[in-house]
């Protein structure tokens, strides 16, 4: 049953099960939740999460123990505001929820390097469930089982009569703490897993759709926990096809679910006759159905083994978030050091002799000599799908020797890589091969710099001041209208691939297989020594750092199509992290300086982190990522990893035994 196929993937097997975990649990809370009424709290709580998950990050500290302080606290305040007589239980649960929720979006806003995305905070990433998370919801639903068994009788008596349940001596204020307990569980143990959007849809949908069938509250949390499950089997399936975000999937194949049940409901009750009303065991049966489909997509398979999709390969191992890497040469010695940013471990890889340069396309290092480049798998890679990401880990490899000139810059896509060489030309390597050990050549592109895109190349040739399209092959497709005089520079961007021109910068799009190119001119009075011919950036970042020759520093920010000079002096070194993170600037006296992009003004301190860089010695590098810089530092023989949101505090130093000219990051 090959669209099935989707579930013979490990990462898409713990989704299933997660979904089918998170069912369960918000079938537990989530009956009482419509039951009750209770769907504005429980949207408001899953909400003021917000809070405590940014002062989490910015600290450092765990998230879901972030979020799990903020909703408590969010419990907290509606059970003392619910016993007032005042106003109605509502306005105190509207006014928290503004209140959390903003003092959420003051801390992200305050801080522009957040490490969390809010868009996984809202939408979650199913396909990025790990074993852990699995078994922090078995946890959590074994504890909503037991907080339900022990309270129900409690639970159902607030729910219809609440002085009936005081006349029974029940406790009701106690029984409706325990019933806030119980949905923050539900919406904890899952919003960093399905996000909170997620979690409140399977906690209205379902228990609401299994009310138009069963009447007793035990059969409505069993339908909900099997219409939940059906949501999220058919969501994963759809979401796989259609290409769509998994976890909206989910929530809307079961708001679908409910609205199905509606109007079933609504024919049911026309068409009834005397005898009865359908009985609704076709629900109950979907969860048992799953059971075989499941094993169907993960027991042996009778057809030929397909391809590993989304960039695994074998031996890799699945990680939770980033597994980034620096590979690092000491040019002195040729000694090489693979830095585990993760782990802080230090492997030694050897000696790689008269080593001057090392550039990087994403997973593999390439370290230039006169006479060759070597190869190194630096075992980290980032699989980008657009609505979920996929981290991978495998061990670091030394892939041997290339023949060729030094390289000055790599650029890679899932089938290709291009190493431009400071003659100009570029060599494309089988990128599958790699992943395999192998140094496949697939040809040679001789008259310009390559950068693979959009299943295609973009040669920018010098000879012809203008960037052409080819195929992967090299085969002529077509030559874009804009010019681009004595092209020099490039990177790859989300918003397209930028190149360097003379009169500015040049960013071509591809959509339906037909490129484009639009041209972002300097402002007027530039020089030819004062243009942009390197880029550094943040990968896949959409603003870019240039150095400026005599005027500093360019910030090219392709969304606003705009140039920005800012008047730092001679730089060393200059890279960002993207819109909204601050310009970082290394001058020759060994001083790093943080500028605001936009304004060019200076907003921390300069501190010192290396020794003054001596005329005719390597310049240090920074190298940015979302959450901190990477200084190398010769004369200290160390690595220094830099809060840039935090008034440059060094995070952490990495000490070698060697001394650190050149690095690269991998695993981004």
């Amino acid at each position: 049953m090959e669209w099935l196929a989707p579930f013979e993937v490990s990462f898409v097997q713990r989704a299933l099960w997660g979904g089918l975990l998170v069912s369960c649990l918000c079938a537990l809370a989530g009956t009482w939740v419509v039951l009750r009424g209770m769907a504005f709290l429980s949207d408001a709580m899953a909400h003021g999460m917000l809070p405590g998950v940014a002062i989490a990050a910015l600290v450092g500290g765990n998230l879901l123990l972030g979020a799990a302080f903020s909703a408590a606290a969010m419990a907290v305040g509606v059970s003392v505001l619910g016993r007032g007589t005042r106003f109605a239980a509502d306005t105190g649960i509207g006014l928290l929820f503004v209140g959390m929720l903003s003092a959420g979006v003051i801390i992200v806003s305050r801080s522009p390097s957040f490490a969390v995305d809010l868009t996984g905070f809202l939408f979650g990433d199913v396909l990025a469930v790990g074993e852990r998370d699995l078994w922090y919801l078995v946890a959590a639903t074994v504890l909503a089982a037991v907080i339900s068994v022990l309270g129900y009788r409690a639970f159902v008596a607030l729910t219809f009569d609440p002085r009936k349940a005081h006349t029974l001596g029940l406790r009701p204020r106690l029984a409706n703490v325990a019933l806030i307990a119980l949905l923050t569980l539900a919406i904890v143990a899952s919003f960093h897993i399905v996000g909170t959007l997620l979690v409140f849809g399977l906690l209205i949908a379902p228990p609401a759709a299994a009310v138009y069938w069963v009447h007793r509250i035990p059969a409505i949390m069993l339908a909900a926990a099997a219409l939940g499950a059906v949501a999220t089997f058919a969501g994963l399936l759809i979401s796989w096809h259609a290409h769509t975000a998994a976890g909206a999937t989910i929530a809307a194949t079961a708001v679908a679910l409910f609205f199905v049940s509606a109007l079933s409901s609504w024919v049911r009750d026309r068409i009834r006759s005397s005898r009865g009303t359908p009985r609704p065991l076709a629900v109950l049966l979907v969860l048992a159905m799953m059971t075989p489909l499941i094993g169907c997509g993960t027991g042996d398979s009778t057809g030929p083994p397909e391809t590993p999709p989304h960039g695994y390969v074998a031996g890799a191992q699945e990680a939770d978030e980033a597994q980034p890497r620096l590979v690092v040469v000491d040019s002195g010695t040729g000694a090489v050091r693979v830095v585990d940013l993760v782990t802080a471990d230090v492997i030694d890889l050897g000696r790689a002799e008269g080593v001057g340069r090392v550039t990087a396309d994403g997973r593999y290092a390439f370290l230039s000599a006169r006479d060759g480049v070597r190869i190194v798998d630096a075992g980290a890679w980032t699989v980008d799908h657009g609505d979920h990401v996929h981290y991978y880990r495998a061990p670091v490899r030394d892939l041997g020797a290339l023949a060729g000139g030094p390289v000055s810059a790599a650029y890679a896509d899932s089938a290709v890589t291009a190493l431009v060489s400071d003659a100009g030309g570029t060599a494309l390597l089988d990128r599958s091969a790699l992943g395999a050990g192998s140094r496949h050549e697939r040809g040679v592109i001789a008259d310009g710099a390559a950068v693979p895109y959009a299943e295609h190349l973009l040669v920018a040739v010098p000879a012809r001041d203008r960037i052409e399209v080819r195929a992967r092959d090299g085969a002529p497709a077509s030559v874009l209208a804009q010019e681009c005089p004595r092209p020099h520079g490039s990177a790859v961007t989300r918003r397209g691939v930028v190149f360097g021109c003379a009169d500015g910068a040049l960013v071509v799009t591809a959509r339906n297989a037909v490129f484009s190119g639009e041209k972002i001119p300097y402002p007027h009075g530039i020089s030819d020594g004062d243009r942009a011919t390197a880029f550094f950036h943040r990968a896949g970042s959409a603003t870019l750092v240039a150095k400026a020759g005599s005027r500093g520093v360019w910030v090219l920010d392709v969304r606003r199509k705009s140039w920005t000079a800012a008047d730092t002096g001679p730089v060393v070194a200059a890279n960002t992290a993207g819109e909204g993170a601050p310009l970082l600037v290394l001058t020759a006296d060994g001083l790093l300086h943080s500028y605001d992009a936009l304004s060019g003004r200076e907003t921390a301190a300069a501190r010192p982190f290396t020794a003054p860089v001596l005329d005719g010695a390597p310049a240090p590098l920074i190298l940015v990522d979302e959450h901190r810089a990477y200084l190398n530092d010769p004369a200290a023989r160390a690595i220094h990893e830099i809060d840039y949101a935090d008034n440059l505090r060094a995070a952490r130093t990495f000490g070698l035994d060697i001394v650190p000219t050149a690095m690269v990051e991998t695993g981004r």
